[in-house]
């Protein structure tokens, strides 16, 4: 096992947390007593560590955590209101965006642990992971409209995952919606009492963690990729992505498995 802590504040004290154990990154915001919002600097820190862990070959699943009552309250708002220009928010929003679209395009599933509450961006960057388990007690919103500030960027990942009139329901009122609506409308995956959070991550993990990263990787692409797409193009895409993953040797390996009545080589090996 090995465990490192990023330590890049003035005052030493982290911003993010690491911890990789054998493939697992785990990255936790750590600054509860802000609630965990998005600064410039917990952006840039996110950003770095996606970008490590996308060049890690070793790499399967990336948690994301956090620590204190909230998950995320999203943007940081006084350091928002403290430069009112123009070229500042777009630099910012835009930092905040590659971070999500570089959790999409990760070659490994990434999950959200939602301990707590999650707001604006907050609730965008739950949206953004590929699976998501909450505690029973979080609640969700897309608030920013209660301070004149419609959460567009939000948006995007939020009518992704769950019907349109759900999702701009949200965004119009401002209103929150409880861990259970938030599954009911497709936002997480599973919701849990919290002192079964952490295992029911770990069964998530383990469940990946038996299966071929090369096979998880062509399908997270293909995933996000055809839903973007007409329904013909989709299927063409998808045949095609499908043939390219039957020339992968985990795919061979399988289906001789399968044949064969046993269990495949790369299942013994995880």
């Amino acid at each position: 096992m090995s465990t490192s802590i990023d330590t890049s504040t003035a005052s030493d004290a982290p911003v993010l947390h690491r911890r990789d154990v054998r493939g697992v990154h785990v990255l936790t915001l750590n600054q509860p007593r802000s609630f965990n919002v998005l600064s410039e600097q917990v952006l840039g820190e996110l950003q770095r560590r996606i970008d490590l862990i996308a060049a890690d070959e070793q790499a399967r699943v990336l948690v994301i955590a956090a620590e204190g009552k909230a998950f995320c309250a999203g943007h940081d708002l006084k350091q928002m209101k403290a430069s009112p220009r123009l070229d500042y928010y777009q630099d910012l929003f835009g930092q905040c965006s590659r971070v999500m679209v570089s959790l999409l395009k990760l070659p490994i599933p990434v999950i959200a642990r939602v301990q707590g509450l999650a707001t604006a961006a907050g609730c965008q960057l739950v949206a953004q992971c590929d699976l998501a388990v909450s505690v029973d007690s979080a609640r969700f919103g897309v608030n920013g409209i209660d301070v004149g500030l419609f959460c567009s960027t939000p948006s995007v990942p939020l009518v992704r995952n769950m019907q349109p009139k759900q999702a701009m329901e949200m965004l119009l009122t401002g209103g929150f919606i409880s861990a259970a609506e938030a599954q009911a409308r497709g936002l997480v995956n599973r919701v849990v009492p919290a002192e079964q959070l952490d295992a029911t991550v770990e069964e998530l993990v383990a469940a990946i963690l038996a299966k071929p990263r090369a096979a998880i990787a062509v399908g997270k692409e293909l995933f996000y990729r055809q839903r973007e797409l007409g329904i013909e193009a989709a299927y063409q895409l998808a045949g095609q992505t499908m043939s390219c993953n039957m020339m992968l040797e985990v795919a061979q390996e399988g289906l001789q498995a399968f044949i064969d009545k046993r269990e495949p080589a790369w299942r013994k090996a995880g």
